[in-house]
């Protein structure tokens, strides 16, 4: 790959040759009938993965989770999650809008938590408060640096947030690198949540597209939430068909990603103008902060021929994926050598 290379998430991937051949080939129907074969044949194959009855295939990972908590909750509950969560920061107050809910923050390093957090936000039965109505977890955690969870920890705080009657629900936008990352099966991840959502749009390299995942009649509410949104498709058996070949192409590649994210914060360690701990990269996503204007260094890395974002004033990003091969990792290591130590 010639420079640029983009480092920015792993949303900027493009499908593959095969993956296009795939997507021509798909046998369509139209999804808002229900009929159309191959988005069935996805919900049908994610259903089972994830150890669930039933799956609703969405165009994307925000409406993955929006739908699932619209289906968990109703308005005047409250939902508890980490402050960096995703369906806080990332959602444009969906939670609230949508579903109307209001919702208690927790905190605690790379974006986890324990039971004891969670019975410390639970609100006293009383009419004067809302109601702790759901839990909702993400795995991998984004601002948290990819952190994996454990699956003996997400036991632990759904065990503790079902004794309180509240329902779980799994952001699993970058389950499939949790995955790859300890060798838990997604089923595995999934059965201590009522709902579980998962992107096709990153890691996996699809165009498009995510999945909820759940009970039958949840993932009934979840369609008709689905359609509420407006996001029920027609043919797109073409993007469940990226998706399905990505479920069976795409994810035992995805410890490249990690392999590569580790390349790049160990030479982020050597530059003097960086902090960062290496050994807290887990998957594929890399943190570290900067003894300058985060803003002035992604630029400078980006007329350099290395593209990032800045999270903070003093904090940088750099996400590994299919996007980018061994020989860009390289090459961006030394890109970033060169411009951080300058």
């Amino acid at each position: 790959m010639a420079l640029p290379i983009d480092l920015r998430s792993d949303t900027v991937t493009q499908p593959t040759l095969a993956m296009k051949q795939a997507m021509m080939e798909a046998p369509l129907g139209d999804d808002v009938l229900g009929d159309d074969p191959t988005v069935n044949l996805l919900q049908k194959r994610c259903a089972e993965l994830f150890g669930k009855e039933a799956a609703c295939f969405v165009p994307t990972g925000s409406m993955a989770n929006q739908a699932a908590i619209k289906s968990l909750t109703s308005p005047g509950d409250e939902i508890i999650c980490h402050e960096h969560s995703h369906i806080y920061l990332y959602e444009a107050g969906a939670w609230a809008a949508i579903s109307g809910c209001s919702i208690a923050l927790l905190r605690g390093p790379r974006g986890q938590f324990d039971a004891a957090d969670v019975t410390a936000a639970i609100r006293m039965n009383d009419h004067h408060f809302a109601r702790s109505r759901l839990l909702s977890v993400e795995n991998t955690q984004n601002r948290g640096g990819g952190a994996v969870w454990s699956v003996d920890r997400l036991q632990s705080i759904t065990d503790e947030a079902r004794q309180h009657g509240l329902r779980c629900h799994l952001d699993g936008a970058r389950i499939w690198n949790a995955c790859a990352a300890t060798g838990v099966s997604p089923a595995d991840y999934a059965q201590h949540f009522d709902t579980v959502s998962a992107c096709f749009s990153k890691g996996l390299g699809c165009p498009v597209g995510s999945i909820v995942c759940g009970d039958r009649a949840t993932i009934d509410r979840a369609s008709r939430a689905r359609k509420m949104l407006g996001g029920t498709m027609r043919q797109s058996g073409m993007l469940a068909a990226a998706a399905l070949h990505a479920i069976d192409h795409h994810r035992d590649r995805l410890s490249d990603d990690h392999a590569h994210a580790k390349m790049l914060a160990e030479t982020l360690a050597t530059c003097s103008e960086c902090d960062i701990d290496p050994d807290g990269v887990e998957t594929n996503i890399v943190y570290f902060d900067v003894n300058a204007d985060a803003d002035a260094v992604v630029a400078a890395l980006a007329e350099a021929g290395v593209r990032c974002l800045d999270t903070g004033p003093r904090t940088v990003r750099l996400v590994t994926s299919l996007a980018a091969d061994r020989s860009d990792i390289e090459q961006a290591c030394g890109v970033l050598t060169r411009v951080l130590d300058s």
